[in-house]
């Protein structure tokens, strides 16, 4: 987990991981993390989503079973 800055110095966040959920069309959901697929294969994974196109190829190619969680 990556270390909340605090700058103001009161808040109640220590720490913060970047994540993101993964729904197939058959229905398998999976939980991908900064610690399991990595923090730019996230950050990729996010653009590509709200682009719109790329994303099954690139979670196929990059990312594959790098997965931190299988969702129900």
């Amino acid at each position: 987990m990556e270390r909340n800055k605090n700058l103001s110095g009161i808040s109640g966040i220590a720490a913060f991981e970047a994540s993101i959920a993964i729904e197939f069309r058959k229905g398998d959901r999976y939980l991908c993390t900064d610690a399991s697929a990595g923090r730019e294969n996230i950050r990729q994974m996010q653009q590509l989503a709200r682009h719109g196109a790329g994303l099954a190829t690139f979670i196929n190619r990059a990312v594959r079973e790098r997965y931190a969680q299988r969702l129900h």
